[in-house]
């Protein structure tokens, strides 16, 4: 495990910054899009379908890019403030990236501290690194109480019950194995107090999985300010507690 803490020089930012998640995806459906729109100006068979899917594609990558860039910071911001947070918990976030959730509970956190943790994957998330997640803490001037560490969320380095909620947004299911992604629940569970909350917002499919080799906690869909392109790609949130 390495360990990055809020004191590491830090480019200024007047705002934090948290890119794009999974970058390749979106850039992927914007060049098809631009593929079927050049094909319907060079073919008049097939023209309308072309036009359609052209269209489709783009609303797609257009919804996408709302719920990185915007979306998703609404929702935690809400699930956030419904969480009932006094300001002095200790609080882990799991797949932390640039620090979207992590930031956005520090700010809550006056007297508490904030803890993230990722393995970095450029892949997972534009522009993924610790220094990038701690320019963005001082740039929200939350640097005080975050911290970042590099480590692999299915064997976590924190002692059983060190933090009084966990978090995750749309970063278990990069695991690549089941077996391995129900570890990780294993381990947010572990690293909980008990009476800890876990928070866990993944892609419908996933967050039910979770809640099913728990054996416990809550499902809610999360509406289409996290849509990631529509519906079928909608998130759901996990809540579940750590019994006494």
């Amino acid at each position: 495990m390495s360990k990055n803490r809020n004191d590491s020089p830090q480019p200024p930012l007047r705002r934090p910054r948290y890119g794009v998640d999974a970058p390749a995806f979106p850039a992927t459906l914007g060049a098809a899009a631009a593929a079927c729109y050049l094909a319907a100006g060079r073919w008049r068979s097939g023209r309308a379908a072309l036009l359609t899917a052209g269209t489709a594609l783009l609303a797609h990558t257009g919804v996408y890019l709302h719920t990185t860039l915007c979306g998703k910071l609404s929702v935690w911001a809400r699930e956030l403030d419904a969480a009932g947070l006094k300001g002095d918990e200790e609080l882990l976030d799991l797949g932390c990236g640039r620090g979207a959730v992590l930031i956005e509970a520090a700010r809550r956190l006056p007297s508490g501290r904030a803890v993230g943790v990722d393995l970095w994957s450029g892949k997972d998330q534009s522009g993924n690194t610790p220094e990038a997640t701690l320019a963005n803490a001082a740039a929200a001037g939350v640097s005080d109480r975050v911290e970042v560490h590099t480590a692999d969320m299915t064997a976590l380095p924190f002692a059983t019950g060190s933090f009084d909620v966990v978090t995750s947004a749309l970063a278990i299911h990069n695991i690549p194995s089941p077996k391995a992604r129900y570890r990780a629940v294993d381990e947010a569970m572990r690293v909980l107090r008990p009476g800890g909350h876990l928070l866990v917002a993944d892609f419908r499919p996933m967050a039910g999985k979770y809640a099913a080799h728990l054996g416990h906690g809550t499902l809610r869909d999360l509406g289409p300010e996290y849509w990631y392109g529509g519906p079928w790609l909608g998130v759901t949130l996990l809540h579940a507690v750590k019994e006494h």
